[in-house]
């Protein structure tokens, strides 16, 4: 999740926020790794059920709508297509299911590989980085609505 997050910091995560509340754009997730059930993984959600999600010319298109990710990627990142979601292919997003990308897309694991996230998955909501202790900052969610 670099940019926003760094390698080695440790985040609280809230568990019961999801069992009382939802899940919305832009939240910062943890929830259990589709492809490896022994890990845990951390991402942005993207896409949410009834949505549809496109990436075309390296941008991410919600509803047909370019998604402002200004608040928390440099402007020269683009996103391309993976193996689940190719580039021009738009994905209905089903009930029950969200789609979610890291913030290093060059680098992540994400639904453009493995596909939809179950929300019966997600473990949190990442909410507060607490070590190293000069890092410590809550974790804005909703960022763009």
């Amino acid at each position: 999740m670099y940019p926003t997050y760094k390698d080695r910091e440790y985040i609280f995560t809230n568990i019961l926020g999801i069992k009382l509340g939802h899940i919305s754009r832009d939240d910062v997730i943890v929830f259990k790794a589709p492809i490896e059930d022994n890990k845990d993984f951390i991402k942005r959600v993207i896409g949410l059920p009834g949505d549809t999600v496109e990436l075309k010319d390296g941008f991410v298109y919600v509803n047909s709508k370019k998604l402002d990710e200004s608040s928390y990627l440099a402007e020269d990142v683009r996103t391309y297509g993976g193996t689940y979601l190719a580039d021009f292919v738009e994905k209905k997003i089903p009930a029950g299911s969200i789609f979610v990308l890291g913030d290093n897309r060059t680098a992540s694991s994400d639904s453009r590989e493995w596909g939809l996230l179950q929300e019966s998955a997600i473990i949190g909501k990442s909410f507060f980085v607490y070590w190293p202790i000069s890092e410590a900052h809550f974790v804005q969610n909703n960022l763009v609505k």
